[in-house]
């Protein structure tokens, strides 16, 4: 592996290349001083005679009237996309706000005596579900129609329901063609546009295959029409066929950035779509290490076979030097220089041939970039061919009949490569020529492999996809299937690296044996032999599984990998360097692979601890000793994510409440802190994440995020109310195994509408409908709302809607933040008026300690009827309510304060529970104050804020 001086600041299509490996797009690093005020996309001069000269001199679009339509599109601004998200049903129920509600208005409006355009779908996305708006700006700030649209797209942002993505970044995920139950790898994932894509693609079909399950297991039980899956389910299109996990998608996304503040905004990103089929991970893309699973035992054998996980999917939307996103970023035009992608097509090598090392034989990567040079493009995809092999092992799938609305040009079959200085060159011997001549800097960073291949790859299957062609950016897109295992080949004989190999000491050992007798070190054949990697190994087991042929035999005395792993200089040094830069230094290189190596030869990098002892490595995961998790200098503290015993006492009273099955995994449930004791969330993961966290801790994997929170702790009133309230992210997973003594039906609109404009109402308020009897009878505590669709067309619903609810002592309240409230009430209503918040009424109004005295008691007491016992409440910032400590921080309208004070400043409640019940409760409190001091914070922007009560 080359060392790289890699100081590329944050991913971002910005002023210079696309800097990194695994982080992406080049961005704005500071380099100490002041930054220069940003210009506006008019005042930027959008020419630049080099970056012109070698587009026009490759040919990239024939000359003429074209050619002309394209560098005007190029200088033009580029269009608003915007995607809708989540499941393709709850989807076009917010599509169809948009195109019944918003598009007739806009479409009203003129502008120069002409009608404005509305906005359209994208005629190549699936089911109509992505769009692009071209109105212009002054249009947009001009006329109210936009100021409504605007809000909306606002508000559904802010819950989710849509995406602003470039139109051009969706196609990879489209092409990668995930199923439900695939393994999916995005090495390069932030910001995670494309990652909630593929979690999407993951997730499809889920909610229907769930409630099929659910509606044949209430029916094995004699209480099928009981079900809520049986209500307009039984004709419901099923899509996909993983039924394996009671219709839950069992497939992974494994989601990585190398640097650690983007992964962050990954996991921001991705989070707004509440899945547990994801981890997130910080490491350098063209170094991602390979991630052990489980060991199995081998059949009629006390050895255990060491598993590694191989995926069937790879998105690989590598760096670049996105000239092709000028319309986005116009500030290329002036940066723009031939140096940018010379200096990433060796870090662009890497991680596609990284990726189809980690592929499973039959799966596929999809390498796609925003830029137009080939070097970047076309050069890549054949390098990397070459070095696995050739199209025999790896081949270019025609994806001419995929997306038929999508205008695009074939891959080029032929290019020229422009230097340092500008100097465009036909051909590498004439590179070659000039350097035997003489010694010329601008040539230095000129490889063989960025010249046109001579190996009869189909290059023209690559897809071009430029800006006059539908009027989006430029972008670069290429379908890889790997056909069979590979080894791939060195990147040059003269970039060997000076250091050897664990492989090459091996060998020097083997070589020697005969002359020093005996040596305490089995030799590579025998290691080999026992490993299934042999120069038989591929041929003999050409019958096996993927997984069969990527699994090998732990031996009893394994050769200790190594530790050692090259600094990331880029993470330290983005905040000050401005523009992206890699720099080769030949003299240190060190190569990916190996001849006769295997992919996954030597292991992935762990700590050398772990391999000193065979039976600690294949141990279970719960049973191995816990080690100090070491901290690298300048890297975040490793995450902890300890998962919970099945009968743990917490599970256990959680699923007596809800009355949750034994069907329902019990052993999916993990905590995020060190003590590994529930003391604020408990979080939910699918079966393969828990694997690949516990195989794999302590083995120096920077894991950033997983699981989603399923339960969060509530301060409640009464020994038998569970303290573990349902939380919103995981609500969809659970909530069909709810027993019905926990689930609130409702089938009118005016219900919903009166539940999401109040919070915190009473329960004996009339509003609440057909609600208002079932609210009554429930006990105190978390439960299910289920809204159900009905025939109703006035007042009835025509999609399902699940949400958490909580029943105070005399008040219920949906668990919803105000974001989620707001969004749905326009959404569904078209209601935009402020919320009424009436726990407002019970905030306390500052006194002094003369006034808190027992007289106030007492008149507290004689007003309300009650003992002065605390009412619990929720801060919005996470799932709804406010807090009423903190008085300046809300400003609800319709908040009076006027409501009688009992003891400590608090309102009271009519119905308030027994005087022992309270005790209880302060007793309960001070044995979770205790959990907290020992259990180690959560991670910054984790924590549940909704845990307070009045």
């Amino acid at each position: 592996m080359p060392r790289q001086k890699y100081r590329g600041g944050a991913k971002g299509r910005g002023n210079s290349s696309r800097g990194g490996r695994g982080g992406k797009r080049g961005g704005h690093g500071g380099s100490g001083g002041p930054r220069a005020p940003r210009q506006s996309f008019q005042e930027v001069n959008k020419t630049n005679e080099k970056f012109e000269r070698f587009y026009n001199e490759l040919d990239i679009v024939p000359e003429g009237e074209e050619r002309e339509q394209f560098w005007e599109a190029l200088r033009r601004e580029l269009p608003n996309s915007f995607r809708f998200c989540g499941s393709k049903g709850h989807a076009l129920a917010v599509q169809k706000n948009l195109t019944e509600r918003y598009i007739p208005t806009i479409t009203s409006v003129k502008f120069n005596g002409e009608n404005v355009a509305a906005p359209e779908p994208l005629p190549w996305y699936p089911a109509g579900l992505a769009w692009q708006m071209t109105t212009p700006k002054q249009v947009v700030r001009k006329f109210p129609p936009f100021a409504a649209f605007q809000k909306f797209l606002v508000s559904e942002t802010s819950v989710g329901n849509i995406s602003r993505q470039e139109a051009v970044s969706m196609i990879p995920p489209l092409v990668l063609d995930v199923q439900s139950q695939h393994t999916v790898l995005d090495l390069c994932a932030a910001p995670g546009s494309k990652s909630a894509q593929l979690i999407e693609a993951l997730h499809a079909g889920e909610e229907a295959r769930m409630r099929q399950t659910l509606l044949k297991s209430r029916e094995g039980q004699g209480n099928g029409a009981k079900s809520p899956a049986a209500i307009n389910s039984a004709d419901e299109e099923i899509e996909g066929e993983d039924w394996g996990d009671d219709g839950r998608s069992t497939g992974l996304l494994v989601a990585n950035d190398m640097n650690y503040q983007r992964a962050q905004m990954l996991v921001h990103q991705v989070k707004r779509l509440n899945s547990p089929n994801l981890v997130v991970m910080n490491h350098d893309a063209t170094l991602f290490p390979s991630i052990q699973l489980p060991s199995e035992p081998i059949e009629g054998s006390d050895k255990m076979r060491t598993k590694w996980l191989k995926f069937d999917r790879i998105l690989a939307d590598v760096p670049c030097s996105g000239d092709g996103t000028c319309r986005k970023n116009p500030n290329i035009w002036k940066d723009w220089i031939p140096g940018n992608a010379l200096g990433l097509y060796i870090t662009q090598v890497r991680i596609l041939v990284r990726s189809l090392q980690m592929l499973k034989v039959g799966g596929r990567v999809v390498y796609s970039t925003c830029s137009m040079n080939p070097v970047e493009n076309e050069a890549v995809i054949s390098s990397a061919i070459d070095r696995c092999g050739g199209v025999e092992k790896v081949e270019i799938i025609d994806c001419s009949d995929r997306l038929s609305g999508l205008k695009r040009y074939p891959g080029l079959t032929d290019w020229k490569v422009i230097d340092k200085g500008g100097k465009i060159w036909n051909k590498w011997e004439d590179v070659e020529d000039a350097k035997a001549k003489q010694f010329e800097a601008n040539l230095e960073r000129l490889v063989p492999g960025m010249f046109p291949s001579s190996s009869g790859i189909p290059i023209e299957r690559c897809m071009r996809v430029y800006p006059h062609q539908q009027d989006t950016g430029g972008f670069f897109i290429t379908v890889l299937e790997k056909k069979s295992e590979i080894r791939a080949k060195p990147e040059s004989a003269a970039k060997q690296s000076t250091t050897p190999s664990v492989v090459s000491i091996a060998k020097e050992i083997e070589a020697k044996k005969d002359e020093s007798g005996p040596v305490p070190m089995q030799s590579v054949n025998e290691y080999m032999e026992h490993n299934g990697e042999g120069t038989h190994g591929v041929t003999d087991q050409s019958n096996a599984s993927a997984a069969q042929r990527s699994n090998k035999e732990v031996i009893e005395r394994p050769l200790p990998p190594s530790n050692k792993r090259p600094a990331e200089e880029g993470d330290s040094e983005s905040a000050q360097i401005k523009r992206a830069k890699v720099e080769l230094e030949d003299q240190d290189t060190q190569v990916v692979g190996e001849v006769g190596q295997m992919e996954h030869y030597p292991p992935p990098p762990v700590n050398q601890q772990a391999y000193e002892d065979i039976g600690e490595v294949n141990a279970p995961a719960e049973d191995r000793p816990q080690r100090e998790n070491r901290r690298r200098n300048n890297q975040p503290h490793e995450e902890s994510f300890k998962y919970l015993k099945p009968d743990h006492p917490e599970i256990d009273n959680i699923f007596k409440f809800y009355g949750l099955p034994e069907r329902f995994p019990r052993d999916r449930f993990m905590v995020r802190n060190e003590a590994g004791e529930p003391a604020k969330a408990i979080y939910y993961t699918t079966e393969l994440a828990k694997k690949i966290l516990t195989t794999n801790e302590g083995k120096g994997m920077k894991f950033v995020h997983s699981g989603i929170k399923m339960f969060v702790k509530q301060d409640v009133q009464g020994a038998d109310t569970c303290r573990w309230r349902i939380q919103t992210e995981g609500l969809p997973l659970i909530e069909g195994w709810v027993d019905e003594e926990r689930v609130v039906r409702i089938y009118k609109k005016s219900t919903l509408q009166f539940l999401l404009r109040e919070m915190f109402p009473k329960t004996s308020a009339p509003e609440l409908g057909e609600a208002k009897e079932q609210i009554h009878k429930m006990a105190m505590g978390c439960s299910i709302c289920r809204i159900e669709p009905s025939d109703d067309d006035e007042d009835g619903f025509s999609e399902r809607i699940v949400l958490p609810i909580w029943r105070s002592v005399a008040s219920v309240n949906l668990m919803l933040p105000k974001e989620d409230r707001k969004a749905m009430l326009l959404r569904i209503y078209n209601d935009d008026t402020p919320l009424i918040d009436h726990s407002q009424q019970l905030k306390p109004k500052p006194r002094d300690d003369n006034e808190r005295s027992e007289k106030s008691l007492n008149e507290a007491k004689d007003a309300t009827g009650t003992n002065g016992v605390r009412e619990e409440t929720f801060d919005d910032e996470e799932d709804g309510g406010v807090k009423l400590d903190a008085a300046a921080d809300e400003t609800v309208e319709t908040a009076d304060a006027t409501a009688p004070l009992g003891m400590k400043g608090v309102g009271t409640e009519e119905s308030a529970m027994e005087a022992e019940d309270a005790l209880r409760k302060e007793q309960e409190m001070l044995v979770d104050e205790a959990k907290d001091a020992e259990a180690a914070p959560e991670r910054e922007g984790e924590e549940d804020r909704m845990n307070t009560t009045v």
